[in-house]
């Protein structure tokens, strides 16, 4: 049986080609035939707005079957939690890995269009992974603490001198998205 993966792209110019395709590669290196990653190129990637991303991301969900994984990075996980909290999905997810993702609120990025949240409410048994590269210059490290006091259930993993793309190798994410099939 083949499980679906949602790679979930970051924002800013020509990243879905020039930026994260290197990390779905690499996953999808990592995972072998067993898994189908999913990547479609989010609506304005380089000036990015929750609306236009969270219709996007409620479509590409409705589109996912049952066990799928859910994977985002940078701006692209913050996005994909806050429609998670607005909309819960119909599917079982099989797990939610977050990686580099900016928190929005306190000690955290401020937001124009996303409410800072203390409780994204995510569906009880889901496993959920949170990555962040400790020479991360573009996303704090201290942005996956929050996440861990928001999603108390989260495995949390730094990655030591490792830059916001995690030097584009995503091996770790993929041992962890093996773990839950074991």
């Amino acid at each position: 049986m083949t499980i679906e993966i949602l790679f979930v792209q970051g924002a800013g110019k020509d990243v879905h080609v020039q930026w994260d395709q290197k990390l779905v590669d690499s996953l999808q290196r990592e995972l072998g035939t067993g898994y189908r990653i999913r990547y479609p190129e989010m609506p304005g990637e380089d000036d990015p707005h929750y609306p236009a991303w969270k219709a996007a991301l409620l479509h590409e969900l409705g589109a996912l079957d049952d066990g799928a994984i859910l994977v985002g990075h940078s701006i692209g996980g913050t996005m994909l939690l806050h429609a998670l909290a607005a909309e819960r999905p119909k599917l079982k997810l099989g797990a939610i890995v977050l990686i580099a993702v900016p928190f929005i609120g306190e000690g955290g990025w401020p937001s124009d269009e996303l409410q800072p949240r203390s409780d994204f409410g995510l569906p009880d048994g889901v496993p959920v992974f949170l990555f962040h590269g400790t020479a991360d210059t573009s996303v704090p490290l201290a942005h996956v603490e929050l996440y861990a006091k928001a999603i108390p259930h989260a495995v949390v993993r730094t990655l030591a001198d490792r830059d916001h793309q995690l030097g584009n190798d995503l091996s770790e994410v993929a041992r962890a998205i093996e773990s839950i099939r074991s």
